[in-house]
């Protein structure tokens, strides 16, 4: 095993088995792991954020508000894996197998998932965007929207904006899911004066309002 040390708390793993562990609420950010083997394992609240996961066996592993997001999965089997409020975006799905897998509130944005196997349009529990959908908010939301990324830990995460600088709309649409928009706007105000840790994933947000709200 090797350390990235440009990310606290990413490895690198080559040719190992990592079986039935838990990496809830790990950062595996650019993370580099070829021909292992997960399987059973645990990576609830995980970022994949530019990670390479090529060849890796995932079988019967959990992904509960995991992001996977510019991240390379060539080639990896999902058999029998949980995905749940899981986010699939700029991901390279050529032959990742999904046999089986079962998908809760997943989205997948700016992903060909026509590369991957056992997945198509038609599975259940999926939602596919081509490219970041059109959103309308309200001024006064998109005003809360903008200045929450002024907090530099929420700024760190990059969970609100995209890699224009723009407002990232699908994680947007999430939150509005789970509050409306006045608790929104109010929660966003708090976060931007008060969240003071790091953090990777939206899920943090949504738990940090509704323990705050």
């Amino acid at each position: 095993m090797g350390k990235n040390q440009s990310v606290k708390g990413n490895f690198i793993y080559n040719n190992i088995e990592k079986l039935d562990k838990n990496f809830m609420y790990k950062n595996l950010e650019r993370s580099n792991c070829y021909n292992c083997e997960f399987s059973g394992s645990n990576f609830n609240f995980v970022n994949f954020r530019g990670a390479h996961f090529k060849s890796c066996v995932f079988f019967e592993c959990t992904f509960m508000w995991a992001e996977f997001i510019g991240t390379n999965l060539k080639g990896s089997d999902f058999e029998n894996a949980k995905f749940e409020n899981t986010l699939f975006d700029s991901v390279n799905l050529e032959g990742v197998d999904f046999k089986d897998a079962e998908f809760i509130n997943t989205i997948f944005l700016s992903t060909d998932i026509t590369k991957a196997i056992n997945l198509s349009v038609n599975t259940p529990g999926i939602k596919i965007y081509d490219e970041m959908p059109v959103l309308e908010i309200s001024d006064e939301l998109r005003t809360s929207v903008l200045n929450v990324m002024k907090n530099k830990f929420v700024k760190s995460a990059r969970v609100l904006d995209t890699k224009d600088g723009g407002i990232n709309v699908i994680n947007l649409m999430i939150l509005l899911t789970h509050f409306d928009e006045e608790t929104l706007i109010k929660g966003l105000n708090i976060i931007e004066t008060d969240l003071n840790c790091d953090f990777h994933t939206l899920s943090y947000i949504v738990k940090y309002l509704k323990n705050n709200m």
